[in-house]
C-alpha cells in the first residue's frame, strides 16, 4: 500500500520536491500521492512539516 496524505496537509510542496518517483501532485484541497507510482520509500513523510503523510 502507498503512503497517503491526510487533511492536515497545508500544500507547502515539501513532499513533492522530495519524491523520487514524482508520485505527488497538488490536488483540489491538498497534495495527493498516486498509489500506482509510490515507491513506499518514506522520503515524503520525513520532510512533511505537519506530519500529514500516513505510512502504508
Amino acid at each position: 500500500m502507498a503512503y497517503k496524505i491526510n487533511d492536515g496537509c497545508v500544500s507547502c510542496g515539501a513532499c513533492a520536491a522530495q519524491c523520487p518517483a514524482n508520485a505527488i501532485s497538488e490536488g483540489e484541497s491538498h497534495y495527493e500521492i498516486d498509489p500506482d507510482a509510490c515507491l513506499e520509500c518514506g522520503a515524503c513523510a520525513g520532510v512533511c512539516p505537519t506530519g500529514s503523510i500516513e505510512e502504508p
